[in-house]
């Protein structure tokens, strides 16, 4: 477990929003500290050096020294800004390093699962992080999950993690990573007769228009102006009949 020192600087009239921003501007990041039935102390920390910490271990004990003293404090929460992600503040809480603590631990999958390699099914990672009972010292950096064994459709729970001395805290039933089998992507084929149905449009379509050029007048149907009767046509009743 890391232990590290930083500085702060106390912050004066807490709350206020134009306050708050100018500390932000100058990259100093609004904080508290608070726990042990000791006052709480409204405090600004250096963003670059808070920012080193939680890269290098988001669980490090810290030995935050400020002009009302020293406490030995972890991360107990951080908040940032919704669009530019940056923090904006930070919850510091006192511990003392003989009493157990409840933290929020990394999991890491490791190997080669089998589930993935010979099935060709899917990782579901469903718990990323781990709550874990142990003293400040004894915490964990990460915890390391095997998956080297897993089938397709079988899955690790909590209680299948093995961490020796330290006591997990989550419901035992929970899921931590699973292996699925792949969707299969449906293809939809045509309606039996749907594949016939067009050309079979076309072809009727193409002989009515073959037919249209030349066909009969309809029954009653007059003749154009000047035009001739068909061969074998009588004429019409009154009609005079044609010059020779």
């Amino acid at each position: 477990m890391q232990q590290t020192k930083l500085s702060a600087e106390t912050r004066e009239n807490a709350g206020q929003r134009g306050k708050l921003s100018a500390y932000r501007a100058s990259g100093r990041i609004p904080a508290v500290i608070y726990g042990l039935d000791k006052k709480p102390v409204s405090i600004t920390v250096d963003e670059k050096a808070i920012t080193a910490v939680i890269k290098a271990d988001p669980n490090a004990i810290i030995t935050m020294a400020h002009p009302g003293g020293e406490d030995v404090v972890i991360i107990k929460a951080i908040q940032r800004h919704p669009v530019t992600d940056k923090y904006t503040h930070f919850d510091f809480k006192r511990i003392s390093l003989t009493e157990k603590i409840k933290v929020k631990v990394h999991v890491k999958l490791v190997g080669e699962c089998y589930g993935v390699k010979q099935q060709s099914g899917l990782v579901e990672h469903t718990m990323r992080e781990l709550n874990v009972s142990c003293l400040p010292t004894e915490i964990p950096h990460e915890i390391v999950v095997d998956i080297t064994d897993l089938h397709i459709n079988h899955a690790l729970r909590v209680k299948d993690v093995k961490l020796g001395k330290f006591e997990l805290t989550d419901n035992p039933e929970q899921i931590v990573v699973s292996v699925t089998a792949p969707k299969e992507e449906k293809v939809e084929t045509p309606a039996a007769g749907a594949a016939a149905a067009e050309p079979e449009l076309a072809a009727t379509k193409g002989k009515k228009e073959e037919g249209a050029e030349g066909a009969a007048p309809a029954a009653g149907a007059k003749p154009a102006a000047g035009a001739a009767p068909a061969a074998g046509a009588k004429p019409a009743a009154g009609a005079a009949p044609a010059k020779k």
